[in-house]
């Protein structure tokens, strides 16, 4: 039976309860009925006409699709579904598009990254620095003293077609008087003439730690260049930035969701992050959790954060919490992704590989035994194979005196491991989580090991062909981009961003096959195998229906796919388009002067998003700009903290300012 879609042709979106449908109401549009799930009332939800790609080998293909009680009861022909469950359903017509599995990101960092999403200006997806230039004169023109503009997030010079970054100067003409802050990946991060006013650089300040101070002839501070190339300065600088009020943090959150929603993410495994401490950091989404507010499920991996003390914070938070604890939308995931902070390997590709310090083992041996004993799951990061040899060691040193025992276990990134490195895993019952970071770093991997070391790095068709469960992800928000369809782009194409074509058709993968590490692959990292990840009887009905149909588009297009409609747990989570209006509305972000309200999220199809609105809007202060920032001058702003000195101020008022 040909279960392809009987009408794709039909552009309605039809919505309508069983009762509806028999007075004539089905082929109004989605605005003109009241959809049930903006107050979460869906009783069954059936979504007909739809190209459905289940990824269960018993059925693979589907036109439809019911959802009872957050989970599907029925997959198959539209005939057959909406016989067995359109008379009392909703019923959304899919019009012919394609529905995939929700998309699960194996490694993000979702918690941290919610926190302050609103506050960040993204050129995630440009193509042109002019653009993200342009974006940055209008943000610095909207965003009253003294607060700051920080432009954070997954790009990279490559993406642009000026192939470059904007120099220091460029900064300080675009904002003589607003300090800017701007990291890139974890390779830099630059400050502005501003900032370092602010700051309270003179002539006498010498070089911080990590940092080069670019001065003008005159020896006064025109800048700084930081943490080149140590990303735990950067951990460290971005931490002391004063915290949002909790109101604005949990509204930062939830547009995250929203925008990871946009993209087809239902599920993420949050790593945690350097000082985003347990419990005191994780109160935001808590509360969410508590008030049914959360639009992705997380399952949550604590990160260490005391050096030298990596065995306490572990045996404190054994303490606090069980393996497993919480339920489907909000679950503890075990340890990790930083163990211990000897086993620290860098982010980047365009400094030399680090030799680990011989600590790393005893160290790593004791955090390692303790996690094994109290059955928690527990993830590491680590590029090379030289430091995942080290690790195994250590691993099977521990196996021989607590038996792992079908523990879940998994290395993050591994680029360069190698076939015995794979073996060794697949025997001690891990995984490998990988992720896109090489879209971003491809072109520094060629510079400094060459192309025919890229050809296999990381060897994603080698790690599945040895039996080893491995999952997709991104590891947004600082070390790339948190959009899933790169990351499918770059595993379908062999691509980095910047269009340089990295493997073979040995190290390519099909485009179902990417899709399954990103579904049914990352499952297993969570403990949810079986229970999401397939369009099945009894799974968990999470599914995004498509803006394009990723079987069908260009290979070019992939990256620019997003989701129409997002399902999680049988309630619509994102509409866009004529899906819209079944979708819950969100607050617009705060504070209002947010990037987010002019420009967004990912910027799909390399437009600059709102940039001519944005062009429009002038600053309060008038053509001539603000030439000062002073407290008593900020005090005719509204500054959303407790605080008035404590928001993105200057560091002599003892707050800091990234």
């Amino acid at each position: 039976m040909n279960n392809e879609p009987l009408d794709p042709g039909r552009r309605n979106v039809v919505l309508a309860t069983g009762a509806a449908l028999a007075l004539g109401l089905a082929g109004g549009t989605a605005a003109a009925i009241q959809s049930p799930s903006k107050e979460r009332r869906m009783s069954t939800l059936v979504i007909r006409n739809a190209r459905i790609t289940t990824l269960d080998p018993q059925q693979p293909h589907a036109q439809a699709l019911a959802v009872q009680n957050g989970r599907i009861v029925a997959v198959g022909s539209d005939e057959d579904i909406m016989r067995g469950w359109g008379s009392e359903a909703t019923i959304v017509d899919a019009q012919g598009r394609r529905i995939v599995p929700g998309l699960n990101d194996s490694h993000t960092h979702l918690i941290r990254g919610g926190l302050n999403y609103n506050l960040e200006l993204r050129w995630d997806g440009l193509r042109s620095l002019a653009d993200a230039m342009a974006m940055l004169k209008a943000q610095v023109d909207r965003t009253p003293a003294p607060q700051w503009v920080r432009v954070v997030g997954g790009f990279t010079a490559t993406q642009f077609t000026e192939k470059r970054l904007p120099s220091l100067q460029e900064l300080n003409d675009i904002a003589p008087d607003t300090p800017v802050f701007l990291l890139h990946l974890y390779d830099r991060a630059l400050l502005n003439r501003a900032a370092l006013r602010a700051c309270g650089y003179t002539k006498e300040t010498p070089d911080p730690p990590g940092g080069q101070i670019v001065r003008d002839s005159l020896g006064n501070p025109t800048g700084l260049l930081l943490a080149k190339p140590n990303a735990l300065i950067l951990y460290a600088t971005l931490a002391k930035g004063p915290k949002l009020p909790v109101e604005y943090q949990a509204n930062s959150t939830r547009h995250f969701m929203r925008e990871l929603n946009r993209l087809g993410i239902t599920s993420v495994i949050d790593a945690g992050g350097g000082f985003q401490n347990y419990p005191e950091d994780y109160q935001v989404i808590e509360q969410l959790h508590r008030d049914n507010q959360l639009s992705v499920r997380i399952a949550y991996n604590l990160f260490t954060q005391n050096k030298g003390g990596e065995v306490q914070d572990f045996q404190r938070w054994s303490e606090l919490l069980q393996p497993r604890q919480g339920d489907d939308l909000l679950r503890h995931n075990g340890a990790g992704e930083m163990l211990v902070f000897s086993a620290a390997d860098f982010e980047l590709f365009n400094e030399p590989r680090p030799e680990l310090p011989p600590g790393l083992e005893p160290e790593l041996h004791d955090v390692v035994r303790l996690l094994v004993e109290k059955r928690w799951p527990f993830r590491i990061h680590a590029t090379y194979d030289e430091s995942i040899t080290r690790i195994l060691d250590v691993y099977e040193q521990v196996n021989r005196e607590v038996p792992f025992d079908g523990l879940h276990w998994f290395i993050d990134h591994a680029e360069t491991i190698t076939p015995r490195n794979i073996e060794r895993i697949r025997a001690l019952g891990g995984g490998l989580a990988i992720q896109h970071r090489m879209a971003y770093q491809g072109e520094a991997f060629v510079q400094r090991y060459g192309a025919d070391a890229a050809r296999h790095t990381p060897p994603v068709r080698r790690m599945l062909q040895a039996g080893v469960p491995v999952g997709a992800g991104t590891d947004a928000t600082r070390v790339a981009s948190y959009n899933p369809w790169v990351a499918l782009s770059w595993l379908v194409t062999g691509r980095t961003v910047g269009g340089l074509s990295l493997y073979g058709e040995e190290n390519l993968l099909e485009r179902e096959e990417a899709l399954r590490l990103w579904t049914q692959g990352s499952a297993w990292f969570s403990g949810d195998e079986g229970r999401k990840g397939t369009l099945g009887v009894g799974q968990l009905a999470d599914f995004c229906v498509l803006s394009s149909d990723y079987f069908a588009v260009d290979d070019a297009a992939i990256a620019d796919i997003t989701s129409v409609l997002t399902v999680l747990g049988g309630q619509v989570v994102h509409g866009d388009g004529e899906f819209g209006p079944l979708a819950p509305v969100l607050p617009p972000a705060m504070p209002d002067w947010s990037p987010v309200n002019r420009f967004g999220g990912y910027h799909v199809g390399g437009a600059a998003t709102g940039l001519v609105t944005a062009h429009a809007h002038i600053h309060a202060h008038g053509a001539g700009g603000c030439r000062t920032h002073t407290h008593s001058h900020a005090a005719a702003h509204a500054v959303p903290t407790s605080e008035a000195n404590a928001f993105w101020g200057a560091l002599g008022c003892s707050c800091f300012a990234f």
